[in-house]
């Protein structure tokens, strides 16, 4: 990271940041020189990710309207400032064929995926983003832009962030770039059903040959909140090696969906 993405003293939200994905953004932007609170649902993981970068923190779901006004609150007091927002919290369940999945599960799934990053957009914009300006990046799916086998109710959640990071994009402008990043199959605790079995046989099939690595979204993710994309708004950055022009490079079957068709 150099100091032309300039993120020195700019303070940063993540949301899921104690793992995976949200735990690389928060180092990336906290190398960056950026102050980052992190949150997610665990409150020791939480102390120990704030702890070791250096930030501030607070347990609590994103489902929780009272939680993301107390996050807000906190970033304020101890920071004096918002300047990026990152919603990378995020859910799979309820998983499995859509006519069989429970209700109150697939409303969750729309709570979490989606209303929780309007939510916090909404907190952030209020208390400081409104008059100041920043930058929000949402964590989507290569998966939003197709369908798959049993991750129904994910990838229409996350088809629903994808419009409204868009959405958002139009109407916060200028003052806020809202943008997205939408990563393939990735090394994460959430995705491990898919990629352990057969990790070989799935990287085999792409055309960069490789799953990806949490570090590989968080560059994206640090890139699109920084000035050096201060002229990208309302854009989908698609971080997947090459899954989506796979057809052109084999015509072996899709690996991933057979995982998931085989996955209960």
């Amino acid at each position: 990271m150099t100091s032309s993405y300039g993120l020195e003293g700019r303070a940063a939200i993540v949301t899921g940041a104690t793992r995976g994905i949200g735990r690389a953004v928060a180092g990336q932007l906290a190398g960056a020189g950026a102050l980052v609170c992190v949150t997610a649902r665990d409150a020791d993981d939480v102390r120990r990710t704030a702890g070791e970068l250096g930030g501030i923190g607070l347990a609590g779901s994103v489902a929780d309207p009272a939680h993301l006004s107390r996050v807000t609150e906190l970033v304020l007091r101890e920071f004096g400032r918002i300047d990026v927002l990152v919603n990378n919290a995020a859910t799979n369940q309820p998983y499995g064929p859509l006519m069989e999945a429970d209700p109150d599960a697939w409303r969750q799934a729309f709570t979490v995926n989606v209303e929780a990053p309007l939510r916090l957009v909404r907190c952030a914009w209020r208390a400081w983003m409104g008059e100041h300006g920043g930058a929000v990046v949402n964590v989507c799916t290569e998966g939003a832009g197709h369908v798959g086998p049993s991750v129904g109710a994910y990838g229409t959640s996350k088809a629903a962030l994808l419009h409204l990071t868009r959405q958002l994009a139009g109407e916060l402008a200028p003052k806020v770039r809202v943008n997205s990043v939408s990563p393939g199959l990735v090394r994460t605790d959430m995705a491990r059903f898919v990629w352990e079995p057969g990790e070989r046989e799935v990287a085999a099939g792409l055309p960069l040959g490789r799953i990806g690595e949490p570090e590989d979204v968080a560059r994206a993710v640090v890139w699109l909140a920084s000035d050096a994309a201060q002229w990208v708004t309302g854009a989908d950055l698609l971080v997947d090696g090459g899954t989506r022009v796979r057809a052109a490079y084999t015509s072996a079957p899709y690996a991933v969906h057979e995982r998931l068709r085989g996955h209960r």
